[in-house]
């Protein structure tokens, strides 16, 4: 059975902040809009707990900030497919065209928004114990962990927030970090180290955990005398980082070597029409602003892109 085509002004492939955004900016344009997603509308801001950077909110919950882009969207126009799964795209300059299981798009253009995913603790038995006391979202899994110990990797502005939010639940949070410093914002710093239940392990690596069906206890390594100790706790959050969902763009898009799809100061891709947002883009800070700023740059340079294709 051949698949409905469906011709376009613009496709939006990522429903995060980025996403949302750009599919405000052009409902508003009257564009013949689309935005696709393969899971909840939002993005991972829907992992935050605690929001207190957004301007426009002193304090807001992350799925409450997803909740209140995505309504935004859909009162202005904006057409939204939800888990729809992309298989197949082909991206030139003449030419776009995505397909889902169900539908064969042809966007004149096409913003790319699709986010990073954290990457995964290096460790021999992350596989093994995924789920079973290796996580990457404390708003997902941590209240699984009532009355435990939690080790929380990282040292980023990630792991600070993650570590304070586990504290609701946690006996006790042991932050491992491999160097002497966090990288975050002073106030998040602040609050972590003055959190009477978290404990900072400064100069340790987390070599690997182990345990019975679930996990008991971690390995870890001090990365300046090298000895090795093993200390007890019921599971670890790993917050070392992310990686660009661009799987699907690599053989089309200029790429960085970890993966980030390189734009222009307009959002533009090495390909015309082509444009990324967000996350998956690389540049130096990775906020819900900067996403949002992406987005708003991204829509308006397509739209001026589609209004020249179109003379």
């Amino acid at each position: 059975m051949d698949k409905e085509i469906k011709d376009l002004d613009l496709l939006i492939i990522g429903g995060g902040p980025a996403g949302l955004t750009a599919a405000i900016y052009a409902s508003r344009a009257k564009m013949n809009m689309i935005l696709l997603e393969n899971q909840l509308l939002g993005g991972q801001v829907r992992n935050s707990d605690t929001i207190e950077n957004y301007p426009g909110f002193k304090k807001i919950t992350g799925s409450g900030l997803a909740d209140i882009m995505t309504e935004q969207a859909k009162e202005l126009g904006a057409k939204v497919e939800s888990f729809s799964k992309i298989v197949n795209v082909k991206l030139t300059d003449e030419e776009k065209i995505i397909e889902t299981k169900k539908y064969i798009y042809k966007p004149k253009a096409v913003i790319i928004a699709t986010g990073a995913t954290p990457k995964k603790l290096p460790i021999p038995n992350e596989e093994k114990y995924s789920s079973r006391g290796v996580h990457y979202c404390a708003v997902c899994d941590g209240a699984i962990y009532e009355g435990s110990t939690i080790g929380v990797v990282g040292g980023g502005n990630s792991a600070l927030e993650e570590a304070l939010f586990l504290t609701k639940f946690a006996l006790k949070v042991i932050m491992i970090r491999r160097y002497d410093y966090f990288k975050g914002e002073k106030a998040t710093i602040d609050e972590v180290l003055k959190n009477p239940k978290i404990e900072v392990m400064y100069n340790w690596d987390l070599i690997n955990v182990e345990g019975d069906d679930f996990v008991n206890k971690a390995i870890i390594k001090n990365v300046k005398t090298g000895e090795e100790k093993t200390i007890e706790l019921n599971a670890v959050f790993g917050y070392i980082g992310t990686e660009p969902k661009t799987e699907l763009f690599k053989n089309y898009l200029k790429l960085t070597s970890q993966g980030y799809i390189l734009t222009d100061e307009s959002m533009q891709t090495n390909i015309k029409g082509v444009y990324a947002a967000g996350d998956v883009r690389e540049k130096q800070f990775r906020q819900i602003t900067t996403a949002v700023a992406d987005g708003t740059i991204a829509a308006l340079s397509a739209e001026k892109y589609i209004i020249e294709k179109n003379r």
